[in-house]
């Protein structure tokens, strides 16, 4: 009571008070983050190692299961270890315990990263690591194009002139580009020139390697001036890495360009981005952190024409699948429903209380209630959201009880004959204790959510805040702002006006005594029926319970349950899989026959666009962001985005499922999530629902896969069922005979050296750059055999191979080689001969060896992938 009594003596107070609220509810709005959903901080730090051409067995083997034993050693607070192997690369994520210090654990997993690497293979190259929440999903697209442009110019422009500028936006994350083509500086070998000059790759690399140095030559003092010293140690220009010499051949040099040429290329194109079968690029935006969704898509949108003016006139960069659009359609849609709630709300009160005076106090103490409930969540650190907004929605109709049960109250000791101030009083002191507990009880039944775990615990605890703070709010208002209110806005009793008003031929007034007439036999047939079930109470029980038990059955059946509802955002993806191994190109004719279905299935005006994002992306860390299951050039993403006014997605997708396995058999395809609320729900995995099998032997964990996969197809309402590791990569096996090679002056690693070059390319292990002087931007040097002139088991054993030293041991020819091999296998690797060259002297005087000299090639297949949970396979 003492408050009400402050309020009363001090009304300009609290007027004030209300008049601040209102002034900093708009402002920690107006600064307070909005997003689809709160921000579900569940630590994950990932490490992303590269080793280019190593195979997924060894990625995981070699570098990823010693670097997960020593994470449990050195790093705290780990939740459990996932990772996944890849050819050439592999990505472990590490989930953290909830709360722990993400700036410390980062710092131990770095050092414990940085430490392993000396006990990891030669060559490995430093990790990267990243670390991202649920949260961190892609918002917005932009497809990179231009008429006349290359694929290797727009992946140059994206890279390194558009995303170096956007990257400025706060809260945005932007990986490398997907398809377009890489900008490398290609040497292209010509192995039968390097057999006729008795050279091999590797002596190709370690020229370039030698000739191209970035080294410092101080400085030299003339005269009264000090000059700095420099030399062309680094050529400029793509000749210059032409005509840089090998080595001294018969009393000859060899060039570069005698065995090789050196272009301004790419390296093999492991993913192709197509655009309504435009071959383009897309550049990903990602949101990290607590920054506004619809603020990074602002801030990126106002780069983009200031970017524009550093580019070529023709280039184009489009955005695609704004995800904006779809945040303010959800946030406006509940902030909507919210006012239509408290409208009629408003209309309600209005109509049962008469008076207008009484509304307008019950309508201003409601959205104050909200505005304090914004204002602590923003302080709090919470976002707008969907949920926050819910569950203020929610609070909506419950807001008005403690205000509206207050003035009905002050009404009723006003009809009484008190004065304004003593009603006030007396009305607040008679409701006081039953509103206390009316709020505390709203209260309690939200607190179970604050022990929620795990997502759950993200999404409802906001929701929860949200109604609670709301409500104490209410509670207050109704005991200070509400009195005030009502002391200059009601009026004491008139008898006379009460008449008057019973008399009035007014049609509003005589409408209100209508209902007020009307409402009133509806009481009293309710007192009637209340008084006959509590008359008959044992019937009236079991016609109730009978009445329960049977809607309970009755719904049952069609009622399903879910985590969350299901969101229609005008786009779906579909996942293409052709055989493990399939080549990127046969890929890309495959997904242009799946375009052409989608198209007959989808009218030509419901749809916008259809993106083909086809293979692998380049960079490991798109791979890490990605949640599609990409683990080869047989895979493809196909991400279709339909007009505003469209049939239901999921009926196309639905249709879908069933048409494209009948047309592609043998490839397979699932829907994936494509929406943020979806992607965010899944945490990063491809499915809703994902079944781990894990245990030490990887062949009884497949067994075991494949018959859980075959009991679950029987669940009524699955889909999308597969495995998603495949196990049928294929696979060439060169085996090298160590003592043939040892006994002509070969070890095992001048073979592999040289095969890894030819194949492969020489970045991984003899990392050179170019400097482009137009641009400033330093690009790789890559030593390896063009794939076009690459292409048969004859080109692979025709490698050439030298040895390291002059003095490199005995040789001996290739026939005799051949003839202690069994007849079978002898027939099948024979040493192939080139055209006019016929073992011809190496550096050292001896024959130049081959790989089919050393070597037996065999068939098999491996594993695409390696997965790992807590370093289980």
């Amino acid at each position: 009571m003492w408050i009400v009594r402050l309020a009363l003596r001090r009304p300009y107070t609290f007027a004030v008070f209300a008049l601040l609220l209102m002034i900093l509810g708009p402002v920690s709005i107006l600064n307070t983050p909005v997003d689809i959903f709160p921000d579900i901080n569940i630590p994950v730090i990932s490490i992303i190692w590269q080793y280019q051409g190593l195979s997924a067995q060894d990625m995981a083997d070699r570098i990823v299961t010693p670097t997960e034993r020593t994470l449990t050693i050195t790093v705290d607070n780990i939740e459990h270890i996932e990772s996944q192997s890849l050819v050439g690369v592999a990505v472990e994520k590490i989930f953290f315990q909830p709360h722990v210090d993400v700036p410390t654990a980062f710092a131990e997993v770095t050092a414990s990263s940085q430490t392993q690497l000396r006990f990891l293979p030669p060559g490995t190259t430093p990790p990267l690591i990243i670390t991202y929440t649920a949260s961190s999903v892609p918002i917005l697209q932009i497809g990179l194009s231009g008429q006349g442009l290359s694929e290797e110019q727009l992946f140059d422009y994206g890279t390194n002139f558009i995303r170096t500028q956007l990257i400025t936006v706060p809260g945005a994350a932007i990986p490398y580009p997907y398809g377009g083509k890489q900008r490398q500086v290609q040497v292209d070998l010509n192995l039968r020139a390097l057999q006729s000059k008795g050279l091999s790759p590797s002596d190709v690399v370690n020229a370039i390697s030698a000739q191209n140095l970035i080294l410092p030559s101080g400085t030299m003092k003339l005269g009264k001036f000090e000059y700095q010293l420099e030399t062309n140690s680094a050529p400029t220009t793509i000749q210059g890495l032409n005509n840089l010499p090998i080595k001294q051949v018969n009393g000859s040099i060899v060039y570069v360009h005698d065995v090789a040429h050196v272009r301004d290329g790419f390296p093999p194109q492991t993913n192709i981005l197509r655009v309504d079968g435009q071959r383009s690029a897309l550049m990903t935006i990602r949101k990290i952190g607590n920054t506004s969704t619809l603020d990074i898509i602002k801030g990126i949108r106002r780069m983009l024409p200031f970017i524009a003016q550093t580019l070529p006139p023709q280039f184009r960069m489009t955005p695609l699948s704004d995800q904006s659009i779809f945040v303010r359609g959800a946030i406006g849609g509940v902030v909507r429903e919210g006012l239509i709630a408290g409208c009629l709300t408003a209309i309600m009160i209005l109509v049962f209380l008469g008076s207008w005076r009484s509304t307008v106090i019950i309508a201003v103490s409601i959205p104050l209630s909200i505005l304090v409930s914004l204002i602590l969540l923003g302080l709090l650190g919470e976002t707008i959201n969907i949920m926050t907004l819910g569950g203020l929605a929610l609070a909506v109709g419950i807001l008005v009880d403690d205000a509206t049960v207050e003035i009905e109250n002050i009404n009723r000791n006003l009809e009484e004959g008190k004065e304004i101030e003593q009603a006030i009083l007396d009305g607040a002191a008679q409701i006081a204790i039953p509103a206390f507990v009316s709020t505390i009880s709203i209260c309690i039944v939200f607190v179970p959510m604050f022990f929620l775990g795990g997502v759950a615990r993200y999404l409802f605890v906001p929701l929860a805040e949200a109604v609670v703070f709301a409500m104490l709010a209410s509670y207050f208002l109704s005991r200070t702002v509400v009195p005030t209110m009502a002391k200059f806005l009601l009026q004491e009793h008139d008898p006379e006006k009460v008449m008057a008003r019973l008399r009035s031929r007014n049609p509003l007034i005589r409408a209100q005594l209508l209902f007020e007439r009307k409402f009133e036999q509806l009481r009293s047939f309710y007192h009637g029926l209340l008084a006959l079930a509590i008359k008959h109470s044992t019937v009236f029980l079991l016609l109730f319970v009978a009445f329960t038990v049977g809607s309970f059955f009755l719904l049952y059946p069609w009622l399903g349950q879910d985590f969350f509802p299901t969101v229609d955002a005008g786009q779906f993806r579909i996942h293409v899989r052709a055989h493990t191994g399939t080549r990127i190109e046969e890929t890309a004719s495959l997904c242009d026959a799946v375009d052409r279905a989608i198209r007959r299935e989808i009218p030509k005006s419901e749809l916008v666009t259809v993106v083909d994002n086809i293979g692998i992306p380049y960079s490991s860390l798109n791979l890490s962001y990605s949640n599609t299951g990409v683990v080869g050039p047989a895979d493809a993403d196909i991400t279709v985005s339909l007009t505003r006014k469209h049939r239901p997605t999921d009926q196309y997708v639905q249709a879908l499922r069933a048409k494209l396995p009948r047309e592609f058999p043998g490839v397979t395809f699932y829907a994936l999530p494509v929406d943020m609320v979806t992607e965010i729900l899944n945490f990063g995995l491809p499915a809703p629902i994902d079944v781990q099998v894990i245990g030490q032997n990887l062949m009884a964990n497949r067994e075991l896969a494949n018959r859980l996969l075959e009991e679950i197809s029987y669940v009524p309402g699955t889909a999308d069922l597969r495995i998603q590791q495949p196990f049928n990569n294929p696979r060439l096996s060169v085996n090298v005979d160590r003592s043939r090679a040892q006994d002509i002056g070969f070890t095992q690693r001048d073979v592999a050296g040289s095969l890894l070059v030819a194949s492969s390319g020489s970045f991984q292990t003899s990392p050179t750059f170019w400097l482009d002087p137009k641009s400033g931007v330093s690009y790789t040097v890559s030593t390896m055999s063009p794939q076009y002139s690459f292409d048969s088991l004859s080109d692979l054993r025709n490698i050439p191979i030298t040895p390291p030293a002059a003095s490199a041991g005995t040789s001996s020819s290739a026939s005799s080689y051949d003839s202690m091999l069994p007849p079978s296998t002898a027939a099948v690797n024979a040493p192939p001969q080139t055209t006019g060259v016929t073992n011809p002297p190496s550096m050292s005087g001896k024959p130049i060896q081959i790989l089919g000299n050393v070597a037996k090639i065999t068939r098999g297949a491996e594993l695409a992938t390696v997965n790992h949970y807590n370093i289980a396979p």
